[in-house]
Formats: structure tokens, sequence, C-alpha cells
């Protein structure tokens, strides 16, 4: 790639023409007469060259160029015709290779997995193997609660794969992406019909980034209206721990306001606040349903209460999945809302990206929308417009036909059902565990919203059993962990969604009362909690196949059919964990590198 970035510096140069730096890897900027021209002209030959300034072109290469390319390039820019050879260029050092001091000189991919694997037979084989070591949504439900984790079915994903959406590049003219924008308009239409609000922006990448860009309209909002002041945003007690995070980038400072016992805001404490506050009201930040897990009633009240103090209200979209079809954040008082594609509209989830959170806004704040990342940034900010949150216009627009097809093929009936299914699941799993592990919040009608929290902290009490030996338990049965400790520390969070089926529902319930019936065994004195199944749990194929089973993990306490096999159907079809327990506290609190195994070193040696 070098190589031909050197290859084309130099063909340029030969020409009379001057680099902006000759010192580069890929990218070649050069200083021109006329740069728009030669874009243009570019565009006309089939590249699309990037416009610095008015007298700077940049050229990037890479793999897919050919040495035809780099000819054709020097004929548009420089106005030459001439041959080119890469080949006659180094794969590093070429006549403008750069300086030795700024050349990477030690070893690259040292780690064994790099030699390891040298065909397509052993990388299958490789990748397998990571496959089987993983507890994902295509063996089992992933109950985390709050996040949502529902199927991104296949027909959805296929067309990210074609080449027409694939292979586009974010930063082409507008004229080259005439499909791409009617989709993105089209899916953003479709979002505000779903929410109720007036327009729609798809370029946050993030969930979080979508808070950032919905505090920031509320910021610029009240500072176009002259509001200097409003400066202090109320946060419930219950809040997701990034609506504070987004707060504090948004230059807001946060006000907590304390829940009721029931887990619903505390309008004593909202109205005392708002006294107190007053005009400093920015706006309040409310999740519906809430983090809890219920339909907070009246959220209607907590709405008028905040406008009328002259506060916006930003409604977090992170539990849409339980209202898409049956109510709208943009009708009910909401004036802004993030949404998460990759919860309700079921991009993948999680793995670091690509993510996209769109922001949400009500008629008057759509002047405050992100902006183009590519405006002028030497023009002062003008506080009636918004800024930009991401370098990219749409940001991660290569995941956005997923949600698209998901929406389009649902159809309206479609949408809202799965709504109610999402409740309907939840409050089977609520209602069949009831006498074996309580829910804790539950509205005044003793029902829940798309996810409940399993309280465990009585059960603890008496058996020392802990929620963390639950999830970890809960592996051996075939189920990653629900959501631990969030909102409430102590218990589980369960979203089944709407892609579970019955089936898969009673399969964990009866992971949960066998569990219990564990935790029973403790209370009656019948095995102490050190020496139980769950505080051993998980269990490995080797910790339970090993000639001194009894020894290394029991004492003798229970079998090794209760520790790999809880249930009968587990014969059948079983999952059992790459590894042990961990330690979660210790590893949270102390880095480890991600390193070779130890076994390729020399112990000694490095000891001495």
């Amino acid at each position: 790639v070098h190589g031909r970035a050197v290859a084309l510096a130099v063909g340029l140069t030969g020409e009379g023409l001057t680099l902006a730096s000759d010192l580069f890897f890929d990218t070649v900027t050069v200083e021109v007469t006329d740069a728009a021209s030669i874009v243009a002209a570019a565009c006309d030959e089939s590249f699309n060259l990037r416009l610095v300034d008015e007298t700077h072109v940049g050229v990037s290469v890479g793999e897919s160029t050919t040495d035809e390319d780099i000819a054709a390039l020097v004929r548009v820019i420089a106005g030459a015709h001439t041959t080119v050879d890469t080949s006659a260029f180094g794969p590093v050092n070429g006549p403008l290779g750069g300086e030795d001091s700024i050349l990477r000189t030690d070893e690259i991919l040292t780690h064994p997995v790099f030699h390891s694997v040298s065909s397509e037979t052993q990388m299958m084989r490789y990748m397998r193997r990571l496959a089987d070591r993983d507890l994902a949504l295509d063996r089992t439900m992933i109950p985390l609660g709050s996040c949502t984790m529902k199927l991104n079915a296949a027909i959805s994903m296929e067309p990210i794969t074609w080449p027409e959406f694939a292979g586009i590049h974010p930063l082409v003219p507008p004229e080259q992406a005439t499909g791409w924008l009617e989709l993105i308009e089209n899916l953003e239409e479709r979002l505000a019909k779903i929410t109720g609000y007036a327009a729609v922006s798809v370029q946050p990448n993030a969930g979080s980034q979508g808070e950032f860009a919905g505090l920031l309209a509320i910021r610029r909002y009240h500072l176009a209206n002259g509001d200097d002041q409003r400066t202090l945003v109320l946060i419930p007690a219950s809040a997701h721990g990034t609506n504070a995070a987004s707060a504090a980038l948004a230059g807001l400072k946060v006000v907590g306001v304390k829940n009721a016992e029931d887990g619903s805001i505390d309008l004593a404490d909202l109205d005392a606040k708002i006294m107190k506050y007053g005009d400093q009201i920015a706006g309040i930040m409310i999740t519906y349903p809430s983090t809890h897990g219920v339909f907070e009633e009246h959220v209607g009240a907590v709405c008028e209460k905040v406008h009328a103090a002259g506060g916006q209200v930003y409604i977090d979209g992170a539990n849409l999945n339980a209202l898409v079809g049956l109510a709208q954040p943009g009708v009910f008082g909401g004036d802004v809302s993030h949404l998460n594609l990759h919860k309700t509209f079921t991009i993948p989830h999680g793995g670091g990206g690509p993510g996209v959170g769109p922001v949400c806004v009500a008629e008057h704040l759509i002047p405050f929308l992100p902006t183009d990342p590519w405006n002028d940034p030497t023009v002062a900010p003008d506080v009636q417009e918004g800024r930009p949150v991401s370098a990219a216009t749409y940001g991660s627009a290569g995941v956005l036909p997923i949600s698209w097809t998901y929406i389009a093929m649902m159809g309206d009936e479609g949408l809202t059902e799965a709504s109610r299914m999402a409740l309907v699941n939840a409050n089977y799993i609520s209602a069949q565990l009831a006498d074996t592990v309580p829910t804790l919040y539950t509205g005044e009608n003793g029902l829940v919203g798309h996810e409940c929290i399993l309280d465990l902290r009585e059960l603890t009490k008496q058996s020392g059993v802990t929620a963390a030996d639950v999830s970890k338990r809960l592996m051996d049965f075939g189920f990653h962990a629900p959501t631990l400790a969030f909102p409430v520390t102590g218990t589980l969070m369960v979203e089944p969604t709407e892609s579970e089926d019955k089936g898969e529902l009673d399969r964990f319930i009866t992971a949960m009362k066998t569990i219990r019936a564990e935790i029973d065994e403790i209370i009656a004195g019948d095995v102490a909690v050190e020496n139980s199944v769950l505080r051993h749990a998980p269990f490995t194929v080797e910790s339970v196949v090993r000639d001194d089973f009894e020894d290394a993990v029991s004492g003798g306490h229970f079998s090794r059919t209760k520790a790999a096999f809880p249930v009968d159907t587990l014969r059948r079809d079983k999952y059992f964990p790459a590894t042990r327990r961990i330690d979660d506290a210790y590893g949270d609190r102390n880095l480890v590198c991600s390193c070779p195994p130890l076994e390729a070193f020399d112990i000694e040696e490095n000891n001495e």
C-alpha cells in the first residue's frame, strides 16, 4: 500500500506539483491550482478525491489500487500521461518513504494464533472452537434486562452484505448516494412516526451519543432563547449511568431526584427540587418504562411539572421495546429521546459496535439536531443551530438497512404485536416465579413492563447465596446470566423479549425453580453454602470428569450428575462453559494483559 502511495507521489512531484508533506503512509495530499475542478474531473473518471481546501487535494490508496489507477490519477491531477510500476518501490521505503525514526521496527503479530492458523480449514475450526465456547443467542435466551437481546433476523442482516450497500464510502458526493439517502430519510420518517416526534437524526453512533445529542439540543435551545442560566438537569436515582455522564458532557450539572418505595419518581422530591432550582432547570431525564421494569403511571404528571418550570423532558428510549405501537414518547410529554437501534430495532448488540443511537425531537428542537460535521469548523458556531456528534453525517449508516427491513417487514401490526409479546413474556416469567423468586417492583395491577427484577436479597440473608452465585449456576443450565445488581444490588433483571417462545421461557423458569430448591437445601442446613453446588458453579467438562471430583469441588456434598445435569433435559443438549468461576470484582479492579499464556515465557528467568 505504501509503495503505491509513493508511486503516486513520485508521479505528481515529477510533474512539478508540491506535496503537503513528504511523510505519509497511504494518503498523499498535493497542492494544485483549482482543487474543485480536479475533484470534479476525477469524479468523471470514477475516482472520488478529497477536497481539502481550494488549493489542496487528498488521495488515499489501498490494496485494490492498481498501477493503471495510479497512472490515471497522475493524468487527472497533473495533466501528464505516464506509466507506473509500483513494484519498483519498496514495501516500506521508497524515495519518499519517510524518516527512520517514525518507522516501526519491533515485531508485529507475535501472538501464537497468527502463526498457528495458516489455512482456511484451520481458520474455520478455530472460529468454530471460539463459537462453541460462547453462550450466545444462537444457543439460548440472553435475558439481560435493560439490554433487549432479541433476534437479529437473517433476512434483515443479509442486505448489508450486498455490494450496493456495503461498497460505499460515507463521504461520497450526495448524487452518488441517492438510494442510500432515500433509505435513510425513509427510516428517519418511520422512527418519527413510531415515537411521535417531529424529526429524527441517525447521526449518533451509539445510545450514549444519542443522549449527548439530545441534551446538547436542549442546552442550545435554552441558549437560543437567552436562558443561559438553565444549566441543571434533573435525573432520578434509578437512571441509567450514562445519563449523568451525557449531561456533564453537554455542559449541564446533575441534580438527583429521589425514588419512591415502588421505584417510581418521588413526586414530592421532584416538587421540592423544582421549587428550589426554578429557572435554573434545563430539563429532566426519565426512562419509560422505568429502569425498575414498570410503567410509571404518573409519567404525564412528571412531564407537566417540568414543562411548567420551563424545562425540557428527555425520555431515554432504551426501553422502547415495550412501547412501539402502544405509546409514543413524543405524545405523552417528551421533547427529545434517543433510541437504541441495537435494542428495539435489531441491529447487532454490543461488541463495541457499530451502534446507532438516533435522536428524536419535537418541532421546536428541530433546528438543534446534529448538523453536517463537514461544515467549515472555522465559522463560529451559531447557538441557533445544532452541532455534529459524529464524523460522518449519517453515523454508522452501514447497519441501517437492518432496522429498515425489520420495520418494513413487520409493519404497524407486527411491531405492535412484538411489543405486546415482550410484555406478555416478562409477565409470564414474573408470575411463574412469584413463589420462587419474587419480583421486586410491579405496577398497581401487579404487572410489570417488558422486564422484571427478581429479588434475591431475602434468600441471600437466609442462605448466603448471592445473585452472582445464581448467575454463575445458570450457565450450567445453558443460560446467559440476567443483568446483575442493576438497578438494585442483590437482584437480577430479566428481559426475555418477544423473540423467545414459551418452551424457552419454561426452560428458564425450571432452571430458576431448581436453583431455588438448591438454595432451600442450604437454608434447611443440609449443606453449607461453601460446599454447595451453587458456590462452586459453573462446571467445565474437565471439572466434572476429573478422578478427584468429590475432593476437588464438593467435599462429597453433591454428585457429578447434580453439577452437570441438574435437570434431565440437559442430557440431550448440554452447554459446558470453557472456564470455572472467576472472581469478578478482582478482575474489574486488576487489569490483566491479554498476552500469550504463561507457558510461552521462562517463568524462572522472569522471576530473576
